[in-house]
């Protein structure tokens, strides 16, 4: 998945980074945890109230991206459901619930919204079993939880058959964060303006550090919020190599050649970083997201793009 550029802007071919939580009531008030409070039009998960309207409405992503002439959007699962407390058992109940409604928007949007197959990365068997569940053609690629799991760590061992699986079906991987455990970030909502960023630029330093990327090539590796504190740290990921630090394997790709093969979606929120991670990415690897229907993303997408 490519952008062309014109007028410094990127196009607004796809929008790579929209959220939607599926309900489907016959379904989800089955499901131990979760409810479905249709008088109040709020899903209540693990004893949280997820409450914007319109995190439930397709129609209205729909009529989004008609307003703004966007062809498509790539559908994922907001954080809220990432649940990523649960046994295997009960998240693979709960994944393939999410994954099989993620089907049933797509089909029914007449190709203007595509899904990406949600898959636990806390629980790596249960992620390689939906793999293999699943005709992975009628994805558009997969979502991962950034971290928020003190399991998730993707320079493991484990990962390796979902590496394979993903690259031989040249996935677009995208990497969103879900929570930080970080207690400092409790306070002015820092987990979610720092800790977002910070647990994005982990799990992408854990991919380069392994030479995950050039391993396997065909993953398309796409970075939420224009690529989170990566594109801060790449430079003293590379020092590392300069000064052959201890417990780093020389022999791998470097970090400025590794990280040209990222995507990174375009929500930087400040001009000149949007034009620090398109130089550093390449201007065709930063790809149009919005964050839809979130406060923290773009709303207006010419607006924003006139900054």
């Amino acid at each position: 998945m490519q952008t062309t550029k014109e007028n410094n802007m990127p196009a607004f071919s796809t929008d790579v980074h929209a959220h939607l939580a599926p309900i489907n009531v016959n379904r989800i008030n089955s499901i131990s945890g979760v409810e479905w409070n249709a008088q109040n039009n709020a899903l209540i998960v693990d004893g949280h109230k997820v409450g914007i309207s319109n995190l439930f409405s397709p129609p209205k992503l729909l009529e989004w991206l008609d307003r703004y002439n966007i062809s498509k959007a790539l559908v994922s699962i907001p954080p809220p459901l990432y649940r990523q407390q649960l046994s295997a058992t009960d998240s693979a109940e709960w994944s393939q619930y999410l994954n099989d409604e993620l089907l049933v928007i797509k089909q029914a949007s007449n190709g203007k919204l595509g899904a990406l197959i949600y898959l636990p990365a806390e629980h790596p068997d249960v992620s390689l079993d939906l793999l293999n569940r699943y005709k992975l053609s009628q994805f558009d690629g997969v979502a991962l939880a950034a971290g928020g799991h003190p399991k998730i760590d993707y320079s493991a061992l484990e990962y390796t058959s979902i590496w394979e699986i993903l690259n031989q079906n040249n996935f677009f991987t995208f990497i969103h964060p879900g929570t930080c455990a970080d207690p400092r970030l409790s306070a002015y909502y820092l987990e979610n303006l720092v800790g977002n960023p910070h647990e994005t630029g982990i799990a992408a330093s854990h991919l380069i550090m392994a030479g995950i990327p050039s391993k396997f090539p065909n993953i398309r590796f796409c970075l939420a919020h224009g690529g989170g504190s990566l594109t801060s740290l790449i430079g003293r990921l590379e020092r590392g190599f300069d000064t052959s630090r201890p417990g780093l394997d020389l022999n791998v790709e470097r970090p400025l050649q590794a990280v040209k093969r990222f995507y990174a979606d375009c929500i930087c929120h400040d001009a000149s970083l949007l034009d620090h991670a398109q130089k550093l990415f390449g201007n065709d690897h930063v790809l149009f997201g919005s964050d839809w229907p979130f406060p923290m993303g773009i709303t207006d997408p010419a607006t924003f793009f006139q900054k």
